[in-house]
């Protein structure tokens, strides 16, 4: 029996044909996503790189021609800058404070909703209801008919004319993302209650665990990492609010409750300070994405990159 012998040269000449096809076909197939790459750049990587730009300039739109190269002054006035600290401090406590109260009324919502109950669909399109008003129609109606010091409904429930705005606007803005925000909570939170696994639910019942007890043992550490997602989308979403804070207390009073977008915003459209206001937001997206960068990690930890869970 005669062996037949292969010669050297002609797997690699048949391994590079099959290479180049295989590189031409994904190629192919990432060519329809080309148009949305180039649209993504457009409008997010260009307008970065030009605030970028302005931010090493001194330019206010009042003093034509004063435009000139000026280095880190922008920077270092920023981090000088009192009322830029106290909307720094702004934006922490109410991204805070809204993000685990809109996460604790979330759970609680979610967990009575998880239960059979006559109506329970009607019930839960009325609870995810202000997460589809606009923001802006969201602050407003808070705005007048619910801090109103003559006609709100705080001034009928408790009989004082207090102004909400002005002596307490912090709280009032984050009780109206809370309000906003929780809707949002309680969805993430309940398709986690509906994906855990009942026979687990009712072997601890057999077991004679109590509700109380299963709840923390079993179904807590189910959802931690729902609750992990609702947290970081939570805060990337409530660390942005300009709505609220520019239609009910326009920042005040004072700087009271001036947050980072909105303080941005009077630097540029207010105070015509391009340079500053150029400086402010680079500052914000690098403080951003250390705070982001963190949290996913932490997402990773919990969720396999395939996408499925560890």
């Amino acid at each position: 029996m005669s062996t037949l012998s292969v010669p050297a040269g002609t797997a690699p000449a048949t391994a590079k044909p099959a290479a180049k096809k295989v590189t031409g076909s994904a190629g192919k197939r990432r060519l329809p996503l080309l148009p949305a790459l180039i649209f993504v750049i457009a409008v997010t990587q260009i307008p970065f790189l030009l605030t970028l730009f302005y931010s090493f300039q001194s330019w206010n739109l009042v003093r034509p021609g004063s435009r000139h190269f000026v280095g880190f002054r922008n920077y270092v006035d920023v981090f000088t800058d009192t009322t830029f600290l106290g909307a720094l401090l702004n934006t922490v406590v109410l991204t805070v404070v809204c993000v685990f109260l809109s996460l604790l009324l979330g759970l609680g919502l979610a967990v009575l909703l998880d239960r059979k109950f006559a109506g329970r669909g009607f019930v839960r399109t009325l609870l995810i209801t202000p997460f589809l008003i606009l923001p802006a129609a969201g602050a407003l109606l808070w705005k007048t008919t619910v801090f109103d010091p003559t006609y709100g409904l705080l001034h009928f429930v408790f009989g004082t004319d207090t102004d909400w705005l002005s002596q307490f606007p912090l709280a009032a803005v984050m009780a109206q993302i809370v309000w906003q925000w929780t809707p949002f909570m309680t969805l993430l939170i309940l398709a986690g209650l509906q994906s855990q696994s009942k026979e687990v639910l009712e072997a601890a019942s057999v077991d004679g665990a109590s509700r109380w007890r299963t709840f923390v043992s079993i179904t807590l550490p189910h959802l931690s990492r729902f609750l992990q997602l609702a947290t970081l989308l939570g805060a990337i979403y409530i660390v942005n609010s300009f709505d609220a804070i520019f239609l009910m207390t326009q920042g005040g009073p004072g700087t009271a409750s001036t947050n980072l977008p909105f303080y941005i915003y009077q630097r540029a459209f207010e105070g015509f300070d391009i340079g500053q206001s150029s400086a402010m937001g680079v500052v914000v997206v690098i403080l951003t994405m250390i705070v982001a960068t963190f949290a996913l990690r932490l997402m990773f930890r919990a969720f396999s990159v395939d996408g499925g869970v560890k």
